[in-house]
């Protein structure tokens, strides 16, 4: 009897079809129609009000190139852990909301758990700002919700990749190679020179463009893989700039700088597009086991810009591993955040400091791989290494930042990285959110106690971690 009912479990996925069908920016009638059903029976499923069959889970993995095992949903996963963290503030302590209902809320109404999120976020921001004694407005901040926007496309923009790979077959860049085959256009097509000027000429930039003289002036201090890059900027600034403003348009931000670095952003998107084009890059990077020093021998690019690009690899039809990836600074700061897939690390702190991603400032120049393993069970394979940014000179302070990358232990047999490792019994470091939300017990490295738990301090003895915790 058991097994019958388990054989007959019935499946309301309505919230993740929802969101399938939007991500791809289809009309309930065009996905009926590609489902080969009706719009109205499509409707009902969405709305939670019929289960979703197995003949419907199969044409929607068909047509769509989706994982069925993955309709579980990350974004379910990632919006109950960012609304938990949300929850564990001392604020929201006297109601003890068990985290069956937080995972309820982000999975059946993930829009409102968004809005809590994303509230949550300027109520913290004010809170800090009063903190150090300013009156400034902590709303959210341009950087913070262009991030948000990236990261509900999935760092993922079809058209522009469409658009890199056009113009990435009219540059033809070999032999002569991308930058060169860049720097052709620029002069040919737009009447612009491409000039690398001393440091002293730039002190406060790498890149600058000067309108009226037709000039690109590229600092000393950017290595080939960011010259080319910023001519690759330039080109999309000077070919798709209408574009990319009407795109940042209709996304809707909310004040003109916001819609300015969105637009930024999406030309950064173009330009890595236009550098690494969608399905050579992601052939070259499945053929070669994802060897990132091999793919930026391949297409010019640095460490970090092709790392980013793997994080990008999202088209239905010709889907890559989803990655993630962190960049952070020696004191811990996060500045870049975008995932292809599932993204276990916390949204308003650091990365878990017992996550290697830390350990590379001790390894410059050296990549660390860690099998981690989070809370929920859940299994990732990293990889972490320094990265710098521009040329210092010597008498500068160090400018070396770490890059993390990574994707569920799933997909580790595709990465060359992985190879010679016992996969099925691995050496696994268990790992955290911010420790304020973190319940793991006996954490060496804890740097508070997890909220809404009582320290149990005992004179007599000491534990292995500095704030010991009664187990809820």
């Amino acid at each position: 009897m058991a097994m019958a009912e388990s054989s007959e479990r019935k499946l309301f996925l309505g919230v993740r079809l929802k969101r399938i069908r939007r991500d791809l920016g289809l009309t309930q009638t065009r996905m009926a129609e590609d489902l080969g059903v009706s719009p109205s029976y499509l409707n009902l499923l969405e709305r939670n009000q019929r289960p979703l069959t197995a003949q419907v889970l199969l044409r929607l993995a068909q047509t769509y190139d989706i994982d069925i095992r993955g309709l579980s949903a990350d974004n379910d996963a990632a919006g109950a852990r960012d609304l938990g963290e949300v929850m564990a503030d001392a604020l929201f302590r006297d109601l003890a909301i068990p985290r069956h209902e937080i995972a309820e809320v982000a999975e059946n109404a993930p829009g409102v758990a968004d809005a809590i999120v994303r509230l949550y976020r300027a109520f913290a921001d004010r809170r800090r700002l009063a903190d150090l004694g300013t009156g400034a407005d902590a709303s959210v901040t341009p950087s913070d919700w262009v991030r948000d926007f990236i990261q509900a496309q999935r760092n993922f923009f079809p058209e522009l990749d469409a658009a890199g790979e056009a113009l990435a077959a009219e540059l033809a860049p070999e032999p002569q190679g991308f930058a060169a085959a860049a720097r052709g256009r620029l002069a040919e097509r737009h009447g612009v020179e491409v000039r690398v000027v001393p440091r002293e000429v730039l002190p406060d930039s790498v890149r600058r463009y000067d309108h009226h003289r037709r000039r690109l002036m590229l600092s000393e201090a950017l290595a080939e893989p960011g010259r080319a890059f910023a001519c690759a900027y330039q080109l999309a600034l000077l070919e798709r700039g209408g574009e990319l403003a009407a795109a940042a348009a209709r996304a809707g931000p909310p004040d003109a700088p916001t819609a300015a670095l969105l637009k930024v952003s999406l030309a950064n998107y173009l330009a890595a597009a236009a550098m690494m084009p969608y399905e050579t890059f992601r052939q070259a990077a499945e053929s070669c086991g994802h060897d990132i020093e091999r793919l930026r021998a391949r297409f010019g690019a640095s460490f970090e810009q092709v790392c980013h690009r793997l994080t990008t690899l999202s088209r239905p039809t010709a889907r890559g591993v989803p990655f993630f990836m962190l960049r952070v600074d020696c004191a811990g700061n996060v500045s870049k955040r975008f995932a292809g897939g599932a993204f276990p690390f916390s949204r308003f702190g650091g990365a878990c400091p017992r996550w290697r991603l830390h350990s590379a400032f001790r390894s410059p120049g050296r990549i660390l791989t860690q099998i981690v393993e989070t809370a929920d069970g859940a299994r990732y394979f990293t990889l972490a290494r320094t990265v710098r940014r521009i040329a210092a000179p010597s008498a500068e302070e160090d400018s070396e930042l770490a890059i993390g990358l990574g994707c569920e232990l799933k997909y580790a047999p595709r990465l060359i990285y992985a190879r010679g490792l016992d996969l099925a019994d691995p050496a696994v470091t268990q790992i955290g959110p911010a420790c304020r939300v973190c319940e793991r017990p006996a954490c060496p490295q804890r740097a508070a106690e997890p909220a809404g738990r009582t320290l149990t301090i005992d004179d007599a003895a000491k534990s292995i971690s500095p704030y010991p915790f009664a187990a809820g």
